[in-house]
């Protein structure tokens, strides 16, 4: 690193970095269920109409509180980071559930509306800063970019899980096969073409998401469904304790860039 690289605030994208996002993902997606199906009963045999609305208000409150620390703090803090990130997942699910089941537009409406979405907050955010490069979130605007995008992405992600899931006959795990598709595709490009590797990047962080939404529900759902049928916060509890281990043992830095010249994702 020379002397003159900023440090960012997110770790740097390695394939530790990787591991952990796919299992926060997983995490959001068990961890949301767990609050508005099994606790607030938000199932079609125990109906609680508004178990998505208050599920995303209880999430959202999470995700803003941890984004107002990330942004106040002063250096990247790995528990902090995945911290949000999995507030961003779980938020992701319930906004997601609450789009497509309550108000009733449906995983193709939902999953149109919300690309759209992140392809305006990528569009604003390199109108503004010239990049999307991960590499340089280390100012207060750009980390909102950052965590507004995140969001975006995590939301689109679930709508995406659950289309294929449902509707295709995949089923969940077929479903995880084709985003595990995807992301190897995505890695042969970045090591065998000349592909932007900021596309490259966001990309792979938006397939991420899906896999983890349907390995989720593939965990937590009923067998007549496909699912394994485990109790959702067992399932929650042993996927967090899993991403924890691996947070503190997998060696994690913080992401940098010249204070010059923009890097790649």
């Amino acid at each position: 690193m020379s002397k003159d690289a900023v440090l960012s605030k997110v770790p740097a994208v390695t394939l530790g970095f990787w591991i952990i996002k796919i299992l926060a993902t997983t995490l959001g997606e068990t961890g949301g269920d767990t609050v508005t199906m099994t606790w607030l009963g938000e199932t079609t045999s125990q109906a609680n109409p508004n178990g998505y609305l208050i599920g995303t208000g209880i999430f959202l409150a999470l995700l803003v509180l941890f984004v107002v620390l990330q942004i106040a703090a002063k250096k990247f803090h790995r528990l902090l980071y995945w911290a949000t990130i999995v507030a961003s997942t779980t938020a992701g699910t319930t906004m997601a559930d609450f789009a497509d089941r309550s108000l009733g537009i449906g995983y193709t409406g939902g999953s149109s509306v919300l690309f759209a979405c992140v392809l305006v907050s990528l569009a604003v955010w390199h109108w503004s800063e010239g990049t999307v490069s991960v590499t340089t979130v280390n100012r207060p605007r750009v980390e909102m970019f950052y965590w507004i995008t995140i969001t975006f992405s995590q939301t689109l992600g679930t709508a995406l899980g659950d289309w294929m899931a449902d509707t295709s006959g995949l089923g969940y795990l077929g479903a995880a096969g084709v985003f595990m598709g995807g992301l190897v595709v995505l890695a042969i490009a970045y090591y065998a073409t000349g592909l932007s590797r900021v596309a490259l990047f966001w990309s792979a962080f938006i397939l991420t998401r899906p896999l983890g939404a349907t390995v989720g529900d593939f965990f937590d759902k009923p067998h007549s469904d496909g699912g394994l049928a485990m109790s959702r916060p067992v399932a929650t509890a042993l996927i967090a304790g899993v991403m924890i281990v691996l947070i503190l043992l997998v060696p994690q830095r913080p992401g940098s860039h010249p204070g010059t010249e923009t890097s790649a994702a």
